[in-house]
């Protein structure tokens, strides 16, 4: 796998987690391991790391 195919793969991963999260808090889906809930300025945070990373990936893959 060379460095282009790398980091489309990699781009591809952190949007699709980007939209998973952005979905949760959309539809307004609980997010619950066990005794644990996690609130929903989490899926905010996790929207904006993921959503850079894949835009820095993708940026990188050019």
């Amino acid at each position: 796998m060379n460095q282009k195919d790398f980091n489309a793969a990699a781009g591809t991963i952190f949007l699709v987690v980007a939209l998973a999260h952005a979905l949760r808090l959309a539809r307004g889906w609980p997010m619950t391991l066990g005794p644990l809930s996690a609130p929903a300025w989490a899926s905010w945070a996790a929207v904006l790391v993921a959503g850079t990373l894949a835009g820095v990936a993708f940026r990188l893959k050019r």
